[in-house]
């Protein structure tokens, strides 16, 4: 990536592409976008590994949106992402972060939380 603009237009195509059902559904593609040492803090409260993630089914599919996004450099090679998400399916909103580490040439997603806000009437989050 040539600069800030663009890293951040990519690593939030990244993101969105994980809220994708044929990227949820595939573990050829989870598998790509996941380091090997993933894992994640579900909105469940449940830890999640990149070996429960990446089997026959995938992860639970649902109707998801993102916005609010935004990149925070840790490193050359590390990026922590926030925003924000809405699940339609449940009705839920909820915080997002990603750390995202820059292995043999591309980014992989190696860490994930989840936490649930509260909503208004609207969607909206306070």
């Amino acid at each position: 990536m040539t600069n800030e603009t663009e890293l951040k237009a990519h690593l939030k195509e990244l993101e969105e592409s994980h809220l994708m059902p044929e990227i949820r559904t595939s573990s050829e593609k989870l598998d790509r976008l996941l380091t090997d040492d993933f894992f994640e803090f579900g909105s469940s409260g449940s830890v999640i590994h990149k070996e429960d993630c990446v089997g026959e089914e995938g992860v639970e599919v649902r109707e998801l949106s993102l916005r609010d996004f935004e990149i925070h450099p840790m490193s050359s090679k590390a990026i922590l992402t926030t925003y924000r998400v809405r699940d339609e399916t449940r009705k839920q909103d909820t915080l997002r972060s990603s750390i995202w580490k820059h292995i043999d040439g591309r980014w992989q997603m190696f860490f994930h939380q989840g936490t649930i806000v509260k909503s208004n009437s609207s969607g909206y989050l306070y």
